[in-house]
């Protein structure tokens, strides 16, 4: 009875399996006759379907060629993912002027990835004339519609730009909201805002906050900052094995400074602990580890 059982749950999966492939086929050869009919939003949808090889073998060259016929037609979105094929050389030859073309007409648009992207082209002067006001503005646009990368952008801007724009408090804010989206890097900074008093009150406990999202992320640099707060008990109880078990997952698939810090500290640590606190720090740092890798 249990083989009975077990062999219709397996036939039914299949079914399903088979039902979910046929429609998937179906869907790209609707959207394939609709594009090639000159409809916009089919023509980037079958660039999707080319970019992310679902339900077709990949190809970055016929992506581009669909995105640029909806591109063509002023579809937005076509026009951002043109602008990322040619900044990163996919399915054509790298080109960031090209990049920048595409992502301007999608960012006048109003796309907010696209303007965070061109942002990032006049940040770093990739395809354009570097220009630190252009930046802001585009970061500023696309932060005000809630981007957090680009949020994140504008912190940076704000907490290491020049004397026009640089204002601590401005960057804790735009941080704070990038933060609150999981942004890591922006929960990050936020905690080094807190920790060192720029922009808001000193509060070690926030710092221990906020480093403690962003480091069950991943980020290994709020990994060691956690390390450190655990060792100075600042914002928590001092806490040695707590200490050892961040520098741990600081060290693992680090390089750098980070690295070599954490494992400095680590080694120093490891000498006031017993084998069972050892052992139970090693424990904690594999669990959270592999939770780390299950959201990759």
């Amino acid at each position: 009875m249990k083989k009975i059982i077990f062999s219709l749950i397996i036939l039914l999966f299949l079914t399903d399996l088979i039902a979910q492939r046929e429609n998937e086929i179906s869907d790209f050869g609707s959207t394939k006759f609709k594009a090639e009919q000159g409809d916009a939003l089919a023509q980037y949808n079958l660039g999707v379907y080319y970019y992310s090889g679902n339900g077709v073998i990949q190809d970055y060259k016929e992506a581009v060629k669909w995105y640029r016929l909806a591109a063509d037609q002023g579809y937005a979105d076509a026009q951002y993912n043109l602008g990322v094929c040619y900044y990163y050389g996919q399915g054509v030859i790298q080109d960031y002027q090209e990049a920048v073309k595409w992502y301007g007409l999608a960012a006048e648009q109003g796309d907010a990835d696209a303007q965070v992207y061109l942002g990032v082209c006049y940040d770093k002067g990739q395809g354009v004339i570097q220009d630190n006001k252009e930046a802001v503005k585009w970061y500023r646009l696309a932060a005000e519609q809630g981007n957090a990368k680009a949020q994140f952008n504008l912190g940076v801007c704000h907490y290491s730009g020049n004397r026009d724009i640089q204002d601590y408090k401005k960057a804790v804010k735009w941080y704070r909201l990038a933060a609150d989206q999981g942004y890591g890097d922006a929960q990050y900074n936020l905690g080094v805002c807190y920790e060192r008093g720029q922009g808001v009150i000193q509060d070690y406990k926030e710092a221990v906050k906020w480093f403690r999202l962003t480091a069950e992320q991943g980020h290994k640099r709020a990994q060691f900052n956690l390390g450190v707060c655990y060792v100075l008990g600042q914002g928590v109880i001092q806490d040695y094995q707590e200490a050892f078990k961040w520098y741990l997952l600081a060290s693992n698939n680090s390089s750098g400074n980070v690295f070599d810090e954490a494992l400095e500290g680590r080694d120093i640590i490891k000498k006031e602990l017993t084998q069972s606190q050892i052992e139970e720090a090693t424990r904690e740092a594999d669990e959270i580890q592999d939770k780390i890798d299950e959201k990759k």
